[in-house]
């Protein structure tokens, strides 16, 4: 190697050539990064922002070009690779590469979970594929959306069309209006009217956070999201830890079947907020996350104006509720992979221990509390523990609210006795639908499997269901009838869940495809489905991997007439079926 003056005045060189004249990878664009600039404003460049960013920008363009996630990179001092892999990681952002099509303006999305399913979500795709010039309008499937009492369920931009038809999806087209329709909810002063945050102020003036926790101890009050762990009991671990600490709550109600949060938030958002803050006030927290699925763009819209209302009242300081928008990604229901989200992050669930109680956002003490539990968190402080404990049938104390959707009259939301069996559930949905009859159901969504209508008697709550091989999960009951096909709603589960792995973990992401695969075949090979079933179980890092067995084994116990196996000697209740991922929280605290 030599020193070469004649040119540039040392520059150092071997071999032919002048050197690189730009550094290597994509170069910023100075026209897309005016642009970039001018779209992300006087909002902070901090890394946790990322997805929010991103939103704002495909929000705007409708896709995300590389040239503009370059731009964003530069501008928040990130890496391309950082800000690529979390752009490919969520299923509601688009990248596109230099060469590639962007996709159409328009985008429908048709959700494909079990309720749909049976309400016709295939053929209603179909028509939409044929009825739609594939340049003008992309036809996607979608996981659930949170709306299976009105299946099937489309989303036309950000407007969802209940009892989805080709028709009224042409109406909401011709309209040229795809924002989402904002039910009518419980504003503000109407909550303070009735005594709203009265409980939250008189605490803040000198209340005991232990009597409280006491008081929420003493109603019986478990997690509701699906691992049903005591709920008051976290706040002293979270309390105990140094600070700063934070409280998040878990909005991502991704488990197929699930829609009593958005029921909940459409109707009575404050609750939840008194409920949070309540939480928020006895761990001391320095800032609470609200971490709500995309899936929701009312209920997102709903919380930006309350939270706005809250701070305008001077009940919270500005920024002191930061509300976190998903993007389409189930495994974020899972409370670390969550965390990891709200952190700007791909989703990617946590090794545990420790446990996000004592290290979570940013490795500080975290309280991480479904949108349900903290409703009743608000009643309970007002009204008392005997809100929830004053409520006993068969055995069993307190209250449920069963999403249920399929065969049933009325599918909705139905706030029940804790211990209230199928036959309870349906008949509170106004019974079978019309020539139906009871075939088998989903206690708490596809993580839960399916159990047969001989098990028409079992209490369906918390500790109940685990002697049966499944659990109650988030209560999303989905019902089927003697027309239906157990082995066709297994299928659609592990696809659900093949769909959904992360990718994090061998087990999981490699066990649900092989799954899949093997599901497809005329007769099941029962003793290969059990040895991977096994494997999943055992080895998957998160409650997806270790929950995506059940609708295989149960099928197989309860139903091997249609799979062509012999039923296994062993119960499925033998196995280890854990909680759901929805709201997956720690066991031990």
């Amino acid at each position: 190697m030599a020193l070469d003056n004649r040119n540039n005045g040392g520059v150092w060189k071997s071999g032919r050539g002048k050197g690189r004249p730009v550094p290597k990878g994509r170069q910023v664009d100075d026209a897309a990064l005016t642009e970039i600039q001018a779209l992300l404003g006087e909002l902070p460049r901090r890394r946790d922002l990322l997805i929010e960013h991103l939103h704002l920008i495909q929000d705007r363009y409708g896709h995300l070009s590389a040239r503009y996630l370059r731009a964003l990179a530069y501008e928040m001092q990130l890496s391309m690779a950082e800000v690529w892999e979390v752009a490919t990681f969520y299923a509601h952002f688009d990248p596109i590469r230099e060469d590639d099509v962007p996709p159409p303006a328009l985008t429908i999305r048709v959700c494909d979970s079990l309720s749909c399913e049976l309400a016709g979500a295939k053929a209603l795709k179909a028509a939409l594929e044929q009825g739609h010039d594939p340049e003008q309008v992309r036809v996607l499937r979608a996981p659930c959306m949170g709306r299976c009492d009105t299946a099937p369920v489309a989303e036309v931009g950000h407007r969802h069309v209940d009892h989805a038809t080709p028709e009224a999806i042409a109406e909401v087209i011709a309209s040229n209006d795809f924002h989402p329709v904002i039910p009518d909810y419980q504003r503000l002063d109407t909550y303070r009217s009735e005594g709203g945050y009265d409980r939250l102020l008189a605490l803040r003036a000198g209340g005991d956070w232990q009597a409280v926790q006491d008081r929420v101890a003493a109603s019986g009050l478990r997690g509701l999201g699906g691992a049903g762990f005591p709920a008051g009991k976290k706040w002293g671990f979270v309390r105990a830890g140094a600070g700063p600490r934070y409280l998040a709550v878990n909005g991502d109600e991704g488990e197929p079947g699930t829609f009593k949060d958005r029921f909940y938030l459409e109707r009575e958002p404050h609750l939840m907020l008194e409920g949070m803050l309540i939480a928020a006030w006895a761990v001391e927290a320095e800032r609470c996350y609200i971490y709500m699925r995309d899936e929701y763009p009312a209920v997102l819209e709903i919380l930006r104006r309350e939270i706005a209302a809250l701070e305008s009242a001077g009940i919270v300081a500005p920024g002191y509720i930061d509300l976190r928008r998903g993007a389409g990604a189930y495994i974020c229901g899972e409370e670390s992979a969550m965390l990891e989200s709200i952190e700007g992050k791909r989703g990617l669930p946590r090794h545990r221990p420790p446990y996000v109680a004592q290290v979570g956002l940013w490795g500080q003490p975290t309280l991480v509390h479904n949108v349900e539990t903290l409703h009743w968190v608000a009643r309970i402080v007002r009204d008392g523990p005997e809100v929830l404990s004053a409520t006993e049938k068969n055995g069993r104390t307190g209250l449920r609210s069963y999403s249920v959707s399929g065969r049933v009259a009325k599918p909705g939301v139905y706030l029940l006795p804790a211990g209230s069996t199928i036959r309870d559930v349906i008949d509170a949905a106004g019974g079978m639908a019309e020539y139906h009859a009871l075939k088998a159901y989903q206690p708490g969504g596809p993580s839960s499997g399916l159990l047969p209508a001989s098990l028409d008697d079992v209490p369906l709550d918390f500790d109940t269901l685990q002697p049966h091989g499944t659990f109650i999960g988030s209560a999303a009951v989905v019902v089927l009838s003697d027309k239906d096909s157990a082995r066709d709603a297994a299928l659609n589960m592990l696809r659900f869940f093949e769909d959904e792995s992360c990718g994090q973990c061998t087990p999981c992401r490699s066990g649900c495809e092989k799954a899949v695969k093997l599901m497809q075949a005329d007769r099941w090979d029962r003793d290969l489905l059990e040895e991977l079933c096994q494997t999943m179980a055992d080895a998957s890092i998160c409650g997806l991997g270790q929950a995506a067995p059940n609708p295989i084994r149960l099928t197989m116990h309860h139903f091997p007439d249609e799979v062509g196996a012999v039923a296994p000697a062993t119960h499925p209740g033998s196995y280890d079926t854990d909680q759901s991922l929805e709201g997956r929280e720690q066991k031990d605290g």
